[in-house]
């Protein structure tokens, strides 16, 4: 009689010889990702940020799969930025980027230096909540986000009918950029940790240029495992 195969552990990816021909290389394209939590524990709460590594943004966004986008918006040109490609993409958007920079400038003109507006754009398929950026810069700061993300969340708590809801990381943005200080672009858990304590709790698209992390790890939530602390204090 013959021995009964044993049922590997861990499951096979493709057909055939795929999981020894597509083998990520140094010069791949690629991030690490780590499981973290209990997947039998689950609760009717939003209780984190979902993070969409290697999903494009502006393809789940035309195909349903969000029913609001959280972005930045500027009162100069948006033809670059994703509020102004996803208004050309959207068959019924009756926005194009020289309507909505009219309208960011119609309301920047009434706002104070410090204030930090969102404006909606009702694109049909998406409404879109843009955080104006402020007055005489050309990024937005860490502080910026904190209050546009308070009002985002207020926002999307008072309307379910705004759920799901994907933002952008405003990292790597070629028109409405995130800046420190010192000029320099902070930590994605840094943008992560002022968005969650702001009470945002949707989904957040990275940057393409996160797709090669790697050999660095990445989670696919926010908060992070209580690993990265004991790693940080010296623990392994």
């Amino acid at each position: 009689m013959s021995q009964a195969t044993t049922t590997p552990n861990v499951p096979r990816l493709y057909d055939d010889d795929g999981d020894h021909l597509i083998q990520a290389d140094k010069r791949s394209s690629r991030v690490v990702l780590l499981p973290s939590g209990n997947p039998k524990e689950a609760s009717t709460d939003r209780d984190r940020i979902r993070i969409q590594w290697g999903q494009h943004l502006l393809a789940d966004l035309l195909a349903g799969r969000y029913r609001t986008l959280v972005c930045g918006v500027n009162t100069e040109d948006n033809t670059g930025g994703i509020i102004g490609m996803l208004a050309e993409l959207l068959p019924t958007s009756q926005w194009n980027a020289s309507s909505i920079t009219a309208h960011a400038q119609m309301f920047a003109e009434s706002a104070g230096n410090e204030d930090m507006l969102v404006l909606k754009y009702d694109m049909d398929a998406v409404e879109v909540l843009a955080l104006l950026r402020p007055k005489g810069r050309d990024h937005f700061a860490l502080g910026d986000l904190k209050r546009g993300f308070e009002k985002v969340a207020s926002m999307i708590d008072s309307r379910s009918e705004r759920l799901p809801c994907a933002s952008v990381s405003f990292l790597g943005a070629k028109s409405n950029g995130l800046f420190d200080d010192s000029g320099n672009e902070p930590s994605f858990e840094s943008v992560l940790r002022t968005m969650f304590e702001a009470g945002y709790r949707g989904d957040i698209y990275p940057s393409l240029g996160m797709w090669e992390l790697a050999p660095t790890a990445v989670w696919a939530s926010y908060p992070f495992s209580d690993s990265l602390k004991v790693m940080r204090s010296g623990g392994f």
